[in-house]
């Protein structure tokens, strides 16, 4: 009898489909017992007692808003401390007698620079009351903007074996077009008709930057370094041009170099920074050190305060808009944002309104749903513009018709252009999968499709509607910034820029942070007794806290399935989401700036 032998397809998908029911019964059961533990669970009320010393340990990303979510990559719990409750808490610290000082621990960070700046500007302030601020780099090495933030402390220790990466600034970006040439695709791409400078699209015709690209890249590279050297210069006391000279050299690539070139006071282990804390307090022995977790007290103190003043009649708004700018689904989506000004520009407490926005735009017809909601809030009540690490192109949009705009020196903003991608798929399909098309249509124009090249009429129609909308673009900023469509055309073409040069060319007013423009809405609304709300409304993170709890009371406990994915595949496939939502005319930054 002869043997019968299986197909692959009958071993290969039930194992499949089995593998993925016990993946997704896994996640459910693992989700189930969180849920479990957390309906009985309520915070414990927090206790701080008489020389405490906040342990600010800072890793991971630092967004605009806070967040504690499962990581679908990792079933572990991401906890994000938000911008406000770092700053609010680093406020409520300085005046909080039971705190003497802060030990601030740097990790692996993930922070844009205005960020990180905002945050050397509170550490600056919150040692001008007196307090000591003792910073340690304890990690396999330290990067540029983890020195950044932690040169802003008094005194600086670092592990004595850790690396440093002092080596200035670079942007390295990645091209497609090779890519696209060998699977038989063609990226048929339309820009304004003069936006050179908006090099988004660039990656999908070109195998290298343009001349405007890479122009505009040294400009505000160079300038966001300058920046960095003249807030190191000034708290290290080191010359700009000694710093400089330093990255240029590789003179520092270990703390000991650091520590020759002044950059760090001395080498230590963690043991012996914490004896150095021990002595700046009173008949305190090490081991007697009240570390509080500064994330607690944080997320605490912010949450109590946005409770207090919701049930207080608020007069002043804050709306965080943060991420790519959709109409609905993740990110800075209109459905929200438009939502939440509708309620403050109608809530007849909120007095004036400060929009910080975070975003490297989006959508065009999203950005213009926000930017009519904006123009008609600040028609009724002032609204201030406070920009974060990013809000240019789509994020400019929105900015355009408030009253005033602020933005940190490192901001990167204008990217004034519009641009659309159409992909035509047609060769692929045939040559590599065989597949061709055939078509009726009761005018000539009926089936637009990627399977198909455009026809030189039907580039041309696109080409007038994107620029159409760069003109309506154009007319947005010029009304709102007072300029003309010629002066915002110069300053436009898909340019950006530092905070810096877009204050000297007109497209922002002031240079500062989030609490500058809060104080500046508060004075110029009249308002003598500020009450900040901050949209969307701060919820209690019982899951937070619950974590936090549990380790706190057992060492050994960790969450997580050891599934942890690289940093690297989790940023492209952040970036395969993002190229899901490119629908219709878009208005985003050319490329994203990471800073390591």
């Amino acid at each position: 009898m002869a043997e019968k032998k299986i197909s692959f397809g009958r071993i290969f998908w039930p194992s499949l489909w089995a593998a993925l029911i016990v993946s997704v019964l896994g996640i459910l059961i693992w989700i189930l017992v969180i849920a479990g533990f957390m309906s009985g669970f309520e915070p414990k009320a927090m206790e701080v007692k008489e020389n405490t010393v906040l342990h600010m340990t800072l890793n991971g990303t630092i967004a605009d808003r806070s967040e504690t979510s499962i990581d679908p990559f990792s079933l572990t719990v991401d906890g994000s401390l938000g911008l406000p409750s770092i700053l609010h808490a680093i406020e409520k610290a300085k005046t909080d007698d039971n705190i003497k000082g802060i030990f601030l621990e740097i990790g692996s960070l993930y922070c844009g620079l205005a960020t990180a700046k905002e945050i050397r500007d509170a550490i600056n302030d919150f040692e001008e009351s007196g307090k000591f601020v003792v910073a340690y780099n304890g990690g396999e090495a330290i990067t540029t903007i983890e020195y950044y933030i932690s040169s802003a402390a008094n005194e600086l220790y670092g592990f004595p074996t850790s690396n440093v990466q002092f080596l200035g600034l670079g942007a390295e970006l990645m091209f497609f077009k090779n890519t696209l040439d060998d699977l038989g695709v063609e990226a048929q791409v339309i820009r304004g008709s003069d936006n050179h400078f908006k090099s988004a699209v660039e990656p999908f015709f070109r195998e290298n930057m343009s001349d405007s690209a890479r122009h505009q890249t040294e400009t505000y590279i160079n300038a966001i370094w300058d920046e960095m050297l003249q807030a190191i210069s000034t708290d290290r006391n080191i010359s700009v041009k000694k710093l400089d000279q330093l990255a240029d050299d590789a003179s520092v690539l270990n703390v000991e170099d650091a520590v020759k070139h002044k950059l760090i006071d001395e080498t230590k282990y963690r043991d012996e920074v914490l004896k150095l804390i021990a002595d700046k307090m009173d008949n305190v022995k090490v081991d007697d050190i009240e570390l509080f977790a500064f994330r607690k007290y944080a997320k605490k103190k912010f949450y109590q305060d946005q409770t207090l003043t919701k049930a207080d009649d608020p007069n002043v708004a804050v709306i965080l808009a943060e991420g790519a700018v959709t109409t609905d689904g993740e990110g800075l989506t209109s459905k929200e944002i438009c939502k939440l000004f509708n309620e403050v520009r109608n809530d007849d407490n909120i007095k004036t309104v400060v929009f910080r926005i975070n975003s490297p735009g989006g959508s065009a017809l999203a950005s213009d749903e926000i930017w009519r909601e904006v123009k008609l809030t600040n028609d009724k009540k002032k609204v201030i513009v406070s920009m974060g690490n990013v809000a240019a192109s789509g994020g400019y949009y929105i900015a355009a018709p408030a009253s005033y705009i602020f933005a940190q020196p490192t901001t990167i903003t204008g990217s004034i252009g519009v641009f659309g991608i159409i992909p035509y798929t047609g060769d692929m399909m045939k040559d590599k999968l065989g597949i061709t098309f055939d078509r009726v249509a009761t005018n000539q124009h009926s089936v637009l499709t990627t399977n198909r090249r455009l026809s030189e009429e039907e580039f041309a129609l696109i080409q007038k509607n994107v620029d159409n909308i760069y003109g309506d673009f154009k007319q947005r900023v010029a009304d709102g910034r007072g300029m003309t469509t010629k002066q915002v055309g110069v300053v436009g073409r898909g340019r950006v820029w530092t905070g810096v040069d877009a204050k000297r060319v007109g497209l922002v007013d002031e240079l500062g942070g989030l609490n500058d423009a809060i104080d500046y809405a508060v004075e110029k609304a009249g308002i003598k007794e500020p009450k900040v709300l901050y949209y969307p409304h701060v919820k209690q993170d019982k899951l937070g806290e619950f974590i936090a709890q549990l380790e706190q009371e057992n060492e050994s406990v960790e969450i997580s399935t050891g599934m942890e994915l690289p940093k690297e595949l989790k940023d492209y496939y952040a970036k395969l989401k993002e190229l899901e939502g490119y629908s219709g005319i878009q208005m985003r930054l050319p490329f994203n700036l990471t800073i390591k």
